[in-house]
């Protein structure tokens, strides 16, 4: 994680409200350009986030030196902590730009990248190994809806609940940022795809592949390189029970393997 400066409180700052709302901004022209800071402000207004700051700028994109300079790289979509593209580092921690409240941060607002994917631009990454990663383990339902197949098979509730928080993870990024296992040189596959194995593999349609999917998450960069931090779920934005799903693969893994050492 690149230097910083200021942190983050969880309540407003006190005293009347800033005239200006200050940001630094940890800038890169390209995947192979050196980064620089850069510093900005904005005249505050009550109800900002760091996104909407952002489109601020990119209105009249001049820095605190009056020096006019190309708008900032940043992605988002929805803006409700949905899609999960908007991840960055807000002050030190790593979150969702459109949930960060300019009035719950302490300024300069100190903005920079996830330094655990390829850099894009500015604030853009490159998560594309995570859908990578997806395609690995068979992230989806095979099932041809193309005929009347009767109603489903009967599903417990309380295991639909717990399927429908795992459905929940929108790709974000952030327990692979917070992951000490995971990085450019690993070959680990993060809690990410971890949790999503248990969700496809605890699906009644789902679980006809389960054992590809075991099978793709044994051995290097697997679950056995989990280091058991447990930062990823305490990260999590969707507070998806990471550890949880990484404790049931590990014992799902461990079955498979026996099974497939005695031929079972």
């Amino acid at each position: 994680m690149g230097a910083h400066t200021g942190s983050e409180h969880g309540k407003s700052n006190k005293g009347p409200a800033p005239q200006k709302i200050r940001l630094k901004v940890r800038r890169q022209d390209g995947p192979d350009s050196p980064p620089y800071w850069q510093e900005f402000s904005v005249p505050y207004q009550p109800g900002h986030n760091v996104l909407s700051v952002l489109m601020e700028l990119r209105k009249d994109p001049v820095d605190v030196t009056g020096k006019r300079v190309e708008p900032i790289v940043w992605e988002a979509s929805c803006l409700e902590q949905v899609c999960g593209a908007c991840s960055m580092i807000v002050n030190g921690k790593v979150r969702q730009g459109c949930t960060a409240l300019v009035d719950d941060l302490e300024q300069p607002i100190v903005l920079e990248p996830m330094d655990k994917f390829p850099i894009i631009r500015d604030l853009a990454v490159d998560r594309s190994r995570m859908f990578e990663n997806l395609k690995r383990i068979k992230g989806w339902i095979e099932i041809d809806g193309s005929h009347d197949l009767g109603p489903g098979p009967r599903q417990d509730p309380a295991e639909s609940l717990v399927r429908y928080s795992l459905s929940t993870c929108m790709t974000c990024g952030v327990c692979l940022q917070v992951c000490p296992q995971y990085g450019p040189q690993s070959k680990f596959v993060g809690a990410q795809v971890l949790s999503q194995v248990r969700l496809f593999n605890s699906h009644p349609t789902g679980s006809f592949d389960a054992n590809e999917r075991l099978d793709a998450v044994m051995g290097e960069g697997g679950v056995e390189d989990c280091g058991n931090s447990q930062n990823c779920v305490k990260a999590c934005p969707k507070n998806i029970p990471l550890t949880e799903s990484i404790a049931k693969i590990g014992r799902d893994a461990s079955v498979r393997g026996f099974k497939k050492f005695f031929g079972l």
